[in-house]
């Protein structure tokens, strides 16, 4: 289980100055297995909250455990997952070469390194494509190494900031249907940042509604308690949405009364 309990985070702008306070009290439990969506308006503080469990940045104040253990730097029982699948391949390294890079840094066997690339490329439905390089491969295909680069050193947690927000609708849908396919088969804990009400809908098994900062906090933790797969054109789809909505309109609010 990820705990999160009493989390600041602040940072200093420029010598001198005060503080400023972008996390404020965060307190929050995910569930091993969980798929937990952030979800928050642009610049609320949902990439520096995801950076913090990577532990890519320290809070100011609080305390954070995976599995009792506390998080102070980052580790191979996470991975991070990007918007931009571009910056994140090698585009020198085919798509085999790219899922195999971590189990080599790892000092993993040939022989066994080899085995796990392809279990994760036929996962990802990729291993017909192993041989081409990034720029030979659509957006969706792309996240779609990435995913398999990360299951491939097997984290307990996939820390996805956004990771399908640069892809047409289509390809986004498709991309939806194939990570939560890709959860069922692997039983990974998932945090997922989205500004996007729908995509959190789609996805989650609970959704944290963050305040618009500064000092940004969770306003609400919602169970989506809809089966799977999820159908847009259902009533209960569009009563959830409303009930989201709702809680994050008042922030949008907020940021109209201060221009």
């Amino acid at each position: 289980m990820l705990a999160i309990r009493r989390l600041d985070k602040s940072f200093v702008l420029r010598r001198g100055a005060i503080p400023a306070r972008v996390l404020a009290g965060i307190d929050l439990d995910i569930g091993k297995g969980e798929l937990f969506c952030l979800l928050g308006a642009s610049g609320c503080g949902k990439t520096t909250l995801l950076n913090i469990l990577a532990g890519f940045e320290t809070p100011t104040h609080g305390d954070l455990r995976l599995d009792g253990a506390p998080i102070t730097r980052a580790g191979r029982d996470r991975v991070v997952f990007f918007q931009n699948a571009d910056a994140a391949l090698f585009p020198w390294l085919t798509a085999e070469e790219n899922v195999a890079f971590g189990l080599r840094i790892a000092g993993v066997p040939p022989a066994r390194r080899a085995q796990v690339v392809e279990q994760h490329l036929r996962l990802v439905g990729l291993w017909d494509d192993r041989a081409k390089y990034p720029r030979q491969l659509s957006g969706g295909m792309k996240q779609r190494i990435q995913i398999a680069r990360g299951l491939a050193i097997d984290p307990a947690i996939l820390l996805m900031d956004e990771p399908f927000a640069a892809l047409d609708a289509i390809t986004r849908r498709f991309m939806h249907a194939e990570l939560l396919r890709i959860w069922a088969a692997t039983g990974k804990t998932i945090v997922f940042v989205t500004h996007d009400v729908g995509e959190a809908i789609v996805l989650a098994d609970r959704i944290g509604v963050m305040t618009r900062g500064p000092a940004a906090s969770l306003k609400a933790v919602l169970p989506v308690e809809l089966p799977r797969p999820r159908d847009l054109a259902n009533p209960a789809f569009a009563e959830t949405s409303g009930r989201v909505e709702a809680l994050l309109l008042p922030e949008a609010g907020q940021l109209d009364q201060g221009h």
